[in-house]
């Protein structure tokens, strides 16, 4: 890869792998990540699928299909290191690019695809009381800690029953509304 001036923010790039392997990719992909420390370099792997309707024997059957068989979307701040560690994962091989680089998708190639690139503008923000309104920490309230726009997650504090400690939850935007 050229050396040369990284862009700090998160962009989707297509990786290329062996037939069959997406699903590979994305999970050694994950622990790779997780097992290195890089969750703020990496925001988000897709193996695009679609529903695809069969009728077998009278009967109707529904399978999840690769949308692009061959390819994993990963959504990721590029460096030496990040590009690295997923031009090295097994199964992968290369970026979508010209020569080393990888080259981001344009915002117009995310939505054909279907991906929703708008952000999501929330009404709370860090130290505000908010309100769990759905999963299993619903009817808790709690304090917003953190707000990661990019991934769509809060991090609430929340005080769970006679511990008196406070725990962190993350929790996607949409189960929290302020208090």
């Amino acid at each position: 890869m050229s050396q040369k001036n990284y862009d700090l923010k998160p962009r989707w790039y297509v990786v290329h792998t062996y037939s069959g392997y997406e699903n590979k990719v994305k999970t050694d992909l994950e622990k790779t990540i997780k097992n290195r420390e890089l969750q703020e370099f990496f925001f988000d792997i897709i193996v695009p699928m679609e529903e695809q309707i069969e009728i077998k024997n009278g009967k109707r059957e529904t399978n999840l299909k690769k949308v692009f068989p061959g390819y994993v979307l990963v959504k990721m701040i590029v460096t030496e290191e990040t590009w690295y560690i997923v031009r090295n994962t097994r199964g992968v091989t290369g970026f979508v690019g010209s020569g080393t680089d990888p080259i981001p998708l344009t915002e117009s190639e995310i939505r054909k695809m279907g991906f929703d690139v708008q952000s999501i503008s929330v009404n709370y923000e860090i130290n505000d009381q908010v309100r769990i309104i759905n999963g299993p920490f619903s009817g808790f309230t709690g304090v917003v800690n953190e707000i990661n726009k990019d991934k769509q997650k809060v991090k609430v504090l929340i005080s769970t029953a006679g511990s008196g400690r406070e725990t962190p939850v993350e929790l996607d935007f949409m189960s929290v509304e302020k208090a």
